[in-house]
């Protein structure tokens, strides 16, 4: 069947924005070919750094035709209404509609009218414009006199459908069947009619790899060649090399020199300097005993060079020995002042309007982290001092040039002034994690003030009303409560978090009320009353933020939510334990003692229910001497037996446990909704037996709230 071929050349697009761009052009097509009537074999799609390019399989020459049902007005309407219907069809006659008998309207009038299909080419010349015209960019420009908006000036449109050129015109583009290759080592133009005549001709006549996939082969595995030639490693980078393989058509990979005494910086500086300012990789030296960097690195040149690349290679390492001289004048600078010296600088730095400044959020985290210390089995002293230092390389030389070096090189300031070990890796460290493939903290300290850092941000921003909302969440307060709920979970550390969220919500409110700022909390409603119920509200607002959070971490682990609803809801907020809690759970009900306990106890749950709704309430002891059938007397047995064994298996944190304790309940529960009539006559009997309804709920809830569990 016939093929479409689609390239659009343009000006260099940016490297980050290709691979999407690829993305939203097979979709746009598919979408609009799809809704014309077209239903292709496949389409795939290609970009690089001046072309979009995708090739459709298997169209139809034509859309098929279509038959659409018309329906007009009941038999016997007035006449007008019966010509509007008849030029709506486009009938020359009533008599060529049909009389449909329709439930509850009687008999109405139905036109099938037919509509032809159309052209490929022609669907193609109306939907390719349509596409560029309403293609999304993150950012886009218009050039010459006309309104096209596009990443880059677009300089052709290539299009044909079957071997020929569909014929359209965009704000002065004419398509046409003609391509362009690389602009100095195989310009063209060459004109072609098929994707085996374009792949072929772009590749060997206009030297252009077309797939992406492709030049990231090449660059990868030449890379790895000159490494190994000389014994050396590539340092892997895949987001460099993803950036990489969108600058060059044409990627020749060389290996270059560097000045050796740059060996002696940090060799985080040395990777983010080649990597942000020049796009090369960093080389390593496995011969080395700490395996460091090479005087070496990596260059992708998007030509063949008649030299093999000496000239170009030597260019780039005079432009890399500029930029490490620069970073050699930050390190040496900074050396020079005490990372504690360089403390109350941070009170220059705003951290929020609301909130104050970098140093007021470093005294709050001091503060905290010093709290949290022996929760996590860390030196509260030392917990302290780290979180003091922990900022403080903010307004060093170096991170201000390099921002993600944040942290990393206050850690190497603090391992010069000779600090313990400990506390330079927690200023490296109270940032971790930053995202999902990052780790946590790997030492006590480290921990103190990577969570107290994290329960700081969140209990400021809420103290302020500053929250996520739907997909908005400025302040990344998201990804901080996931950080924390990781840290205190990946450590097993037992942190009440009510009571630690309402203690530092005091200390929050008394540093605002103490700065001549005047920093207005919650709009100036932010005092904690006599009996803390601002406090406590924003306390238990931000555990069910926790909730939601925590949902999100352990649906990924195939944990249910409706789990962890029911745990929360019991006000437990020690992370660890609610992870016990919901894994016992999850076990339990996953048996079939624990289904058919669930299903007695929303049986028992929706009785005591509606005979509650007058106000009644069945929570005194039960009368064994009332009781007549032998189910109800097993089931108190068992109940005054369960519950004990339950109840000291929760306070041993013995999970599991519990839940074995309940599922004795399984059988007398069966028997007794199987055999016994709650709703007795007798009033004293029936009262009697809701109140043993009401201890199976008791002692189910004592474990959940399993009113909240589906199913």
């Amino acid at each position: 069947m016939p093929q479409l071929l689609l390239e659009i050349l343009s000006e260099e697009i940016p490297a980050r924005m290709q691979a999407k761009a690829e993305a939203d052009l097979v979709k746009a097509l598919m979408d609009g070919l799809t809704a014309a009537g077209l239903i292709p074999e496949g389409i795939k799609g290609f970009s690089g750094p001046r072309r979009l390019v995708a090739v459709v399989e298997g169209l139809p020459v034509k859309s098929a035709d279509v038959v659409e049902d018309i329906q007009g007005p009941k038999e016997g309407a007035p006449e007008a209404a019966i010509q509007g219907f008849m030029k709506k069809a486009g009938l020359k006659s009533i008599a060529e509609a049909h009389l449909h008998d329709v439930p509850k309207k009687g008999k109405i009038y139905i036109a099938h009218v037919r509509k032809p299909g159309r052209e490929t080419a022609a669907l193609v010349a109306e939907l390719v414009p349509q596409i560029i015209r309403n293609f999304h960019w993150p950012k886009s420009m218009r050039w010459g006199s006309g309104d096209l908006r596009w990443v880059r000036p677009i300089s052709r449109i290539l299009c044909t459908f079957d071997g020929e050129v569909v014929p359209f015109e965009i704000d002065g583009i004419k398509s046409d069947n003609i391509t362009e290759g690389h602009r100095v080592m195989g310009r063209g133009p060459y004109k072609v009619r098929r994707f085996d005549d374009y792949e072929d001709v772009i590749k060997n006549k206009g030297r252009v790899i077309l797939d992406r996939e492709e030049r990231k082969e090449t660059i990868l595995t030449e890379a790895k060649q000159l490494c190994a030639a000389q014994n050396l490693e590539l340092v892997d980078d895949i987001g460099l090399l993803e950036e990489v393989a969108g600058l060059a058509e044409y990627p020749v990979v060389i290996i270059g020199d560097m000045d050796k005494s740059f060996l002696d910086l940090p060799p985080e500086v040395i990777k983010l300097s080649m990597r942000t300012h020049q796009k090369y990789f960093a080389v390593r030296d496995p011969a080395r005993k700490d395996g460091g960097l090479a005087p070496k690195f990596i260059v992708v040149a998007n030509h063949e060079a008649a030299d093999g690349g000496e000239k170009i290679a030597a260019g780039n390492s005079r432009v890399l020995s500029a930029r490490l001289n620069d970073a050699r004048f930050f390190w040496d600078n900074d050396r020079k002042i005490k990372l504690e010296d360089r403390f109350e600088k941070l009170g220059q730095i705003v951290f929020h309007e609301k909130l104050g400044t970098v140093k007021d959020k470093a005294e709050r985290v001091a503060a905290l982290a010093k709290e949290l210390a022996p929760k996590v089995g860390a030196s509260p002293d030392e917990a302290y001092r780290a979180a003091i230092l922990a900022k403080c390389d903010l307004v060093s030389d170096m991170v201000g040039e390099f921002a993600e070096l944040e942290g990393v090189m206050g850690r190497y300031y603090a391992t010069l002034q000779k600090e313990p070990q400990a506390i330079a890796d927690a200023v490296r460290d109270h940032y971790k994690p930053k995202g999902p493939g990052d780790q946590v903290p790997g030492n006590p300290v480290g921990t103190a003030v990577a969570l107290a850092d994290k329960l700081d941000t969140l209990v400021s921003f809420w103290a302020i009303d500053e929250k996520p909302t739907g997909s908005k969440d400025p302040f990344a307060l998201r990804r901080a409560a996931l950080g924390a709920i990781r840290i205190v979970l990946e450590n097993g550390s037992r942190v009440r978090l009510i009571d630690v969220v309402s203690g530092h919500y005091a200390l929050v409110d008394k540093q605002a009320a103490s700065k001549t700022s005047g920093l207005d909390l919650r709009g100036g409603t932010a005092v904690i009353g006599a009996d803390g119920t601002v406090r406590d509200k924003l306390a238990l607002d931000l555990l069910a933020f926790f909730a939601d959070r925590l949902k999100v971490h352990l649906r990924e682990q195939g944990a249910r939510h409706d789990l962890i609803d029911a745990v929360f809801a019991l006000g437990e907020d020690d992370l660890v334990l609610i992870v016990k809690r919901v894994e016992a759970l999850g076990e339990f009900l996953s048996t079939e003692d624990g289904k058919n306990l669930l299903a007695g106890y929303k049986r028992a749950a929706n009785i005591l229910k509606a005979e509650e709704k007058g106000g009644e309430k069945f929570e005194g002891k039960v009368n064994t001497l009332t009781m007549k059938q032998d189910e109800e007397k097993a089931l108190h047995a068992a109940l005054e037996k369960a519950a004990p064994e339950a109840s000291a298996a929760l306070e041993k944190e013995d999970f599991a446990g519990a839940m074995r304790a309940l599922s004795k309940l399984r059988g007398p529960v069966d028997a007794f909704f199987d055999k016994v009539t709650v709703n007795a006559d007798d009033a004293l009997l029936r009262i009697n037996r809701l109140r043993l309804l009401a201890q199976i709920r008791d002692a189910l809830n004592r474990v959940a709230d399993f009113s909240r569990i589906e199913g």
